[in-house]
């Protein structure tokens, strides 16, 4: 009776050996990593630029009346954002070459032309972050050089002004970003007196200005 037992336990370890033999090895658990998520996008920092456009407008003499003016401008930007969850308030300035320019013979037998040499401004923006897009609205003071001429006299007068308008922005990549904007200047007038012709003749000067810039924010 004791070898029969014997022989059942010995019977019964050698099939579990056998058992555990042709299961598969153990594997190790597998974890997966945690998928990357990449940081919001931030509008805050300091900023310098480069920008450029074109400018469509308009000069009024009190002797001519009103006539179209046209040119380029191109020049340098810098400014501050500052981002509180999806507002971002700023403050920009921006000085620019011009070749805003513009003449008339009415009223002028020997003609009349108002140009401008450099147009600059200072400007609060409000825009709405949606990522690295944001549309803006902006507004604050105007400054440029406005020149009166007629018969080789010329009268220069710089002029401040206020200028409105908005625009959009699109972070590229690491510190930079595009934009593109419409702004409506408006400088005012000045007296250029007997030099224009007439004692009391006025000269004022409006723009509407397309630019696209580059930004590089610190």
């Amino acid at each position: 009776m004791k070898r029969l037992v014997l022989a059942g336990v010995a019977l019964l370890a050698f099939a579990t050996s056998a058992v555990a033999a042709d299961l598969p090895p153990a594997q190790t658990p597998y974890y997966k990593a945690p998928a990357f998520v990449p940081p919001p996008y931030s509008w805050t920092g300091f900023y310098l630029g480069i920008n450029g456009g074109a400018a469509l407008g308009s000069s009024s003499w009190d002797t001519t009346g009103g006539f179209n003016t046209s040119g380029g401008v191109v020049g340098g930007t810098v400014g501050y954002n500052y981002q509180f969850g999806r507002a971002v308030l700023g403050a920009e300035g921006d000085i620019d070459w011009s070749g805003i320019s513009g003449s008339t013979n009415n009223g002028c037998p020997l003609g009349c032309k108002t140009s401008d040499s450099w147009l600059s401004t200072a400007r609060a923006r409000v825009g709405y972050a949606a990522d690295r897009f944001m549309p803006y609205v902006t507004g604050g003071a105007a400054f440029g050089n406005i020149n009166a001429s007629t018969a080789g006299l010329t009268t220069s007068a710089t002029n401040a002004g206020w200028t409105v308008g908005g625009g959009i922005e699109f972070g590229i990549a690491g510190g930079w970003s595009a934009k593109a904007e419409y702004l409506y200047v408006n400088l005012g007038k000045f007296n250029c007196g007997l030099n224009c012709g007439a004692a009391s003749d006025n000269v004022s000067f409006t723009t509407n200005l397309i630019r696209a810039g580059v930004n590089y924010r610190f």
